[in-house]
């Protein structure tokens, strides 16, 4: 019988942390599920929503009891708002966020936190120049399954790590704004960001990048894979694809045990490993929903704050920057161009 044993989670419960106010910055179904998440657990509370459309920002206030803004400009100049959580379409990141720091406010972006690493390294910039916190909403990398996880392969209780092997696949419909090339469609922000970010975390930066990709009939990519490699021979093979689901798992190999996240491997939920010795041990952690995770990801936040730090430990900007490298080149590779570029 192997020794092997899970260690407990470390993260705080969200109910202990410091009380911020919150602004809303796009009220679409994230924000509507980070708003829920929020309300439900932890401490933390939402004063705001802003949008460039006045009357979607009245919707969505109204049955909530918050304050509308017409603009994003209004909602980062309210000083009822701590923080702003950005939650607009992709290709708005950069700019509302800006906008948000210009302001004096902290953010939190969703992620990706920018279209590419040069836009994600203009938000570090700014939040370092103005002295607030910037973060990326990955909320995976704030989960207690995830702490676990990172626990064990950065302890080395895996053994010496070989591969990553993960999928991420989801039917979005040609309404979807994925669909769309002026929001920089495609799976890879929705979903092969994941992939990346959780590859990029576990075995670091590759120094081989080699991607395919697909494009439906309007040119927007419909599914894109993945083969990565790092400096000592470890290698990731990933794929993720926006035209039908997947078992959604992600597995990280290591010489003495494979560890492999309950899918969907992004959300909460359970972990087994494999001993080399054949033995299979579980971690029944809840399966849940946005609303059951996202609230982690501002309690971390506001821990962040109030211990005087402008990044968060879970995801710092430069593993945010990291796996925006990698996407880069994959979509130099499948000729995947976005706005702007």
């Amino acid at each position: 019988m192997s020794a092997f044993a899970f260690p407990a989670s470390r993260v705080p419960d969200p109910a202990e942390a410091p009380s911020l106010r919150w602004g809303i910055a796009g009220p679409g179904w994230i924000a509507e599920r980070f708003v829920e998440s929020l309300a439900r657990h932890g401490s933390q509370r939402v004063t705001a929503v802003g949008s460039r459309a006045a009357d979607r920002a009245a919707a969505f206030a109204a049955p909530r009891g918050l304050r509308a803004h017409g603009s994003y400009e209004a909602l980062a100049a309210d000083p009822e708002v701590d923080v702003v959580y950005v939650a607009t379409p992709h290709t708005a990141h950069l700019e509302v966020a800006l906008a948000a720091i210009a302001a004096g406010k902290h953010v939190l972006v969703e992620k990706p936190i920018g279209i590419s690493a040069a836009e994600a390294g203009k938000i570090a910039e700014a939040a370092r120049s103005a002295g607030v916190l910037a973060a990326e909403a990955l909320w995976t990398a704030f989960l207690p399954s995830y702490d676990i996880a990172r626990q064990l392969i950065r302890g080395g209780h895996l053994g010496g790590l070989t591969a990553v092997v993960g999928d991420y696949g989801e039917y979005l419909p040609p309404s979807h704004r994925a669909h769309d090339p002026e929001l920089a469609g495609g799976p890879l922000l929705d979903l092969g960001i994941y992939l990346l970010a959780l590859a990029t975390d576990i075995l670091g930066e590759p120094d081989r990048i080699l991607g395919l990709g697909t494009a439906l009939a309007n040119g927007v990519n419909g599914q894109l894979s993945a083969l990565l490699g790092f400096p000592g021979g470890a290698q990731a093979t990933l794929t993720t694809t926006m035209q039908g689901f997947t078992p959604a798992q992600l597995t990280a190999v290591g010489t003495e045990a494979s560890l492999t996240f309950d899918g969907p491997f992004n959300s909460p939920g359970g972990l087994t490993v494999r001993t080399s010795d054949g033995e299979v041990h579980r971690w029944d952690g809840m399966p849940g929903d946005h609303v059951a995770g996202l609230h982690f990801q501002a309690a971390a936040v506001a821990r962040a704050l109030e211990a005087g730090r402008t990044e968060v430990a879970e995801r710092p900007l430069e593993a945010s920057i990291r796996a925006l490298r990698v996407a880069d080149e994959l979509r130099r590779q499948a000729g995947i161009v976005f706005p702007g570029e």
